[in-house]
């Protein structure tokens, strides 16, 4: 991300600052379970280690932040309008159900909703769209849209926060001022907007769900869903016996998430409920990479906004992004792999393909044949300009060159016709080593981060 370099820190004093900041993080709750405690995630408040942090905060001309924070109540509005039309989602994904079983039975879900005309009058999206400025062209390009359990609203405040302690106590030997680094509130927009969507479904005995993956301990798994729920005739979603206004899914967007036909019943049982749904079928499905390289076709935004304004801002921000039955770009990538990603419909850090494996990927799937293609996504690669860091994992402080990813948290609530909230969220900043190519925290590449805002 970084287009200014940051300033060159002693490493003796980066050491005692990363030493500062590690307590910092243990007193103010910036902490995550240690896997290599084994009763991290059974016993609750053991097996804690301060989650992996950028030591000082990563630098964005000014410019660049304001666009991205302008995109965000655009994009929430376009997932809106893109989830009403079922036929779109549908024939846009339509080849990739075949080769892809995970997306299949998505769509066969949503099929089912579409088939019964079920209606969410209530309609919540919490959401982060990716971004990295692209030395190349000098522009801030979107890596994705994510619809579904959009990570790290809960930490990355707390980040901004540790970086303007440690600039306030050290900003004398760095030439840094704390007033740089932007206010941060994430959480609490993404917990109001909860509360909101829970105050619209309007019954004061009604609780909100949080959907969790297997290891975790403060909620419900979609098993647990299974053998515990019900939808009353009336569509009221009943869990333990007690009725859910909101379902709010941290897990479900990974076919790890469904390990048996238990997980996929609770997912259409809460679907066919009145529950509001964070996020809906639908809204899941608006952020599968098909149909972001499908918006990014010409002409498309239009068949959904009316903002001539909005849809130039939405794309400048377009990365070039093709579908495989283009022979021509394939034959390109496979000759230029180093200037390409291959994406699977896939989230949560990974799973994209660089370089030789990709030129591996395209000729072994070409003589496959079939449809074994439509299971992906080419995107043009983005390069952005690495500036020198310093990265904190365990207590350890590691110098490199590294590269920066901002991603901008958007909410949105409808009731009816009714916009409750259309509000850029807060954001999230991860920084890796430039040499890594894949960019999830908690799939161990990268580190927590934040902005410091300069004039160039």
């Amino acid at each position: 991300m970084s287009a200014a370099v940051p300033p060159a820190v002693d490493p003796a004093v980066a050491e005692e600052m990363a030493r500062e900041a590690a307590a910092w993080c243990a007193l103010h709750g910036l902490v995550v379970g240690d896997r290599a405690d084994p009763r991290s995630a059974t016993v609750p408040g053991v097996g804690l280690v301060h989650a992996p942090f950028a030591l000082l905060p990563a630098h964005l001309p000014e410019s660049f932040w304001r666009q991205a924070c302008e995109l965000a109540p655009i994009f929430n509005e376009l997932v809106d309008r893109v989830s009403l039309d079922g036929k779109f989602l549908q024939d846009s994904l339509s080849k990739t159900r075949q080769v892809d079983d995970f997306t299949s039975r998505l769509l066969e879900i949503h099929r089912k909703m579409m088939e019964i005309n079920k209606e969410e009058n209530i309609r919540l999206g919490l959401h982060r769209s990716d971004y990295m400025l692209d030395s190349e062209t000098s522009s801030l390009l979107q890596i994705e849209l994510n619809t579904i359990s959009a990570s790290f609203s809960g930490l990355g405040p707390l980040v901004s926060e540790l970086h303007r302690t440690l600039i306030n106590q050290h900003g004398h030997l760095l030439s840094l001022e704390p007033k740089r680094v932007p206010g941060n509130a994430a959480s609490s927009k993404f917990a109001e907007a909860l509360a909101r969507a829970w105050a619209e479904f309007n019954v004061d005995s009604a609780i909100v769900l949080m959907i969790v993956q297997l290891e975790e301990r403060n909620m419900k798994t979609l098993s647990q869903v299974e053998a515990e729920g019900q939808v009353l005739p009336d569509g009221s979603l009943l869990v333990d016996g007690k009725k859910v206004a909101v379902v709010y899914y941290r897990a479900g967007y990974t076919p790890n998430d469904y390990p048996s036909e238990a997980e996929w019943s609770a997912r259409l049982l809460i679907e066919q409920s009145s529950a509001v749904k964070c996020p809906s079928i639908s809204y899941h499905l608006v952020g599968t990479k098909k149909i972001q390289q499908e918006l990014a076709k010409p002409n498309v935004l239009e068949r959904f906004l009316e903002n001539k304004e909005d849809i130039a801002k939405l794309r400048k921000c377009f990365a070039g992004l093709w579908s495989l039955d283009d022979e021509g770009i394939i034959k390109t990538a496979i000759e230029k792999p180093e200037l390409f990603v291959l994406k699977p419909q896939r989230e949560g850090g990974g799973n994209n393909i660089y370089g030789l494996d990709l030129r591996e990927t395209l000729t072994r799937l070409q003589k496959e044949g079939g449809n074994a293609l439509a299971a992906y996504i080419l995107m043009q690669r983005i390069f952005p300009k690495a500036s020198h860091s310093y990265l904190v994992r365990g207590g350890i402080c590691h110098e490199g060159l590294a590269i920066s990813e901002l991603g901008i948290y958007g909410a949105y609530l409808r009731n009816k016709d009714k916009v409750v909230i259309n509000d850029q969220s807060g954001y999230l900043m991860r920084t890796k080593v430039s040499s890594s190519d894949e960019g999830g925290v908690a799939a161990g590449f990268a580190v927590l981060d934040s902005l410091y805002l300069t004039d160039k």
